[in-house]
């Protein structure tokens, strides 16, 4: 079976996906895209429809990235990252040689690319701890998800659905998370600090 008619997708589709060969090819379409403010209320857009409508918020983008990993021949993984007073984050995930890396879209200048260079997961989610804030200021990371492949939603069509993909968001809410040791009260960001990871974000 060939991969159009494996994932439906058409062939200007696959085209697009092809020439997304690397992780950093994909992040680079990640950045180029608007930022999805979501101005008609909550999407959560199939791959298919952030190509067409040209935009994505950060859920949005990681299916899109599990999508391209999957066509590069690595598995479509994604990866939760749990916040308290403020959004999760979502992400999609690879490895490279036995070391994890992650291809995101963010409002947040610091929660976007990881290279390949962590050995674990753990070392993978840790690395967003001190970009991980709200407007307040406050570090707000505080679990992480196991890595889901996205194939157990084959059977919505995940990459392609004209439809919301709510049933992929609420997984994420029920599966377990590992808590980040060692947070006993609340920390927040230096002002120089807070002021960089807003640079190029979208109001």
């Amino acid at each position: 079976m060939n991969e159009s008619a494996s994932f439906e997708l058409t062939r200007q589709e696959l085209q697009q996906f092809r020439r997304l060969s690397t992780p950093q090819k994909i992040q680079k379409y990640l950045d180029d895209l608007p930022y999805n403010k979501e101005p008609r209320g909550p999407t959560c857009r199939s791959p298919r429809r952030v190509i067409r409508d040209r935009t994505a918020h950060c859920f949005e983008a990681a299916l899109f990235a599990a999508a391209a990993l999957r066509l590069s021949g690595l598995p479509p993984l994604i990866f939760d990252l749990e916040a308290v007073r403020d959004d999760d984050h979502v992400i999609a995930i690879y490895r490279t040689d036995g070391y994890w890396g992650a291809i995101a879209k963010s409002n947040y200048a610091g929660l976007r690319f990881r290279e390949p260079v962590y050995r674990t997961l753990r070392e993978l989610a840790l690395s967003y701890f001190e970009h991980y804030y709200n407007l307040k200021g406050e570090k707000t990371l505080r679990a992480y998800s196991g890595p889901v492949n996205l194939g157990r939603f084959d059977r919505i069509q995940w990459m392609t659905s004209e439809k919301d993909l709510w049933a992929i968001p609420e997984y994420l809410l029920d599966i377990r998370h590992t808590p980040i040791p060692g947070i006993t009260r609340r920390m927040f960001m230096d002002e120089r600090s807070f002021k960089a990871g807003l640079v190029g974000t979208v109001k």
